[in-house]
């Protein structure tokens, strides 16, 4: 019998009315070592994690990262020029960008850094825009528009391109986002960025933002990119990107492991992964968890157990059903198969691989797949030995504790 592929075995009904793909590549905006770096629990990493970071996001071909808003003072400008040396110096394909107020002081030191390294970095100048912010901060519409009219011309002056972003746009009137992106783009912003700054959008919401915010900035400009940038409040990060991805979004921004204020910004590992899964795609994401580990020790960020495809426990079960099903896939002898029995993600993908364990949940196939993983032979004495422990505990077994029984299970051999 021919071996049946992953197209014959697996129904898809996410395309069942149509697979749907973006007609442009996906843009990715890092935005671990800004926005990310603002959480009120992570520490600050060095200069040298810092560029260890930079590089992972090389090896997973993202193309533009924020790398921090020099303006905050003087060790956030000199980390911010020695992470643009090292993509000029060793010619990363990283687009580097600086958050930066609607304020010449803020918009300066990008442009000191640039004219130093001799290399482009775009201005992200960013103004909130919605009716509550500007009732709290005593604004109205004019003023911003002065603001933002005046931050810009002074960017373009200093040869900086410009991302435009609004603050809280899912929450702002449509006509201050007319009237806001209108200045923008006519004073020379190239890019502009739609954000759900304290995580109230809806996938309904973003799309209809993003294909508003295209009508008002192409009518203009048709070569103005937008990007989406979104937090997690309400836990609808990741929908709401992919659902700016189909309005329309060119580049859309996130973290390494959805770091952010409050509760995080939108988590760019699970974009990365999801947008693989869906075929829009087809970066080599096995450096995923290695990036995903370093961030969680430089930052202090513990990743939960539970984490998506990143925790603990994303391949992993006790379960013996489970278990079984994957043990049996594995024993035809195509590990993609053993991947996608009960796993809706590769753990290949990811640098990772399944793991059977031995718990109170287990069946006898979960301890000869452990021991046959382990390079010990399944002998009968040693599977019910650990069968029957595993039973008696309202947990999985360690390593080091079916270890321990087999090495009794010697002991026993051997005296008697």
């Amino acid at each position: 019998m021919e071996p049946l592929n992953e197209r014959d075995l697996i129904y898809d009904w996410n395309t069942h009315d149509g697979a749907w793909k973006p007609d442009k590549r996906i843009e990715f905006d890092d935005e671990t070592l800004r926005d990310g770096l603002q959480s009120p629990s992570v520490t600050d990493p060095s200069i040298d994690d810092k560029i260890r970071v930079l590089h992972y996001m090389h090896q997973l071909g993202i193309q533009s990262a924020n790398i921090g808003l020099p303006g905050a003072g003087p060790r956030a400008r000199a980390d911010v020029l020695r992470l643009a040396h090292e993509i000029a110096d060793n010619k990363l394909p990283i687009y580097p960008n600086c958050a930066a107020r609607t304020v010449e002081a803020d918009i300066l030191p990008i442009a000191e850094t640039s004219q130093k390294v001799g290399m482009a970095i775009e201005a992200a100048t960013f103004i909130g825009s919605s009716p509550i912010r500007q009732y709290a901060e005593e604004w109205n519409i004019d003023f911003l528009l002065r603001t933002v009219a005046r931050a810009i011309t002074f960017a373009v002056k200093h040869e900086l391109p410009v991302m435009f972003v609004t603050e809280d746009t899912i929450r702002s009137h449509p006509d201050d986002i007319r009237a806001l992106y209108t200045t923008a783009v006519n004073y020379g912003a190239k890019r502009v960025v739609c954000c759900d700054t304290v995580g109230h959008a809806t996938p309904r919401g973003v799309q209809a933002l993003i294909r508003f915010v295209s009508e008002v900035v192409h009518a203009i400009d048709p070569a103005v990119k937008i990007d989406w940038h979104g937090h997690k409040d309400r836990s609808l990060s990741m929908t709401n990107t992919l659902a700016a991805i189909e309005a329309g979004a060119d580049r859309v921004h996130g973290t390494m492991l959805g770091i952010g204020e409050r509760v995080g910004n939108t988590p760019l590992d699970l974009v990365l992964v999801n947008c693989k899964l869906l075929g829009w795609i087809d970066n080599d994401l096995t450096a995923l968890k290695n990036y995903a580990d370093l961030v969680s020790q430089v930052c202090a960020v513990p990743i939960p157990v539970n984490y998506p495809v990143l925790g603990r426990d994303a391949f992993r079960t006790g379960t013996g059903v489970h278990a079984a099903a994957i043990a049996k896939a594995k024993k035809k002898g195509q590990d993609w198969l053993a991947d996608r029995v009960y796993s809706g993600v590769p753990a290949g993908w990811v640098g990772r691989k399944q793991e059977i364990d031995i718990g109170h949940m287990s069946g006898e196939s979960n301890v000869i797949f452990w021991l046959n993983e382990h390079g010990y032979e399944p002998k009968r004495p040693w599977v019910e030995a650990i069968f029957s422990k595993a039973k008696t505990i309202n947990r999985n077994l360690t390593d080091a504790e079916i270890l321990a029984i087999i090495k009794s299970q010697n002991d026993l051999n051997q005296n008697n």
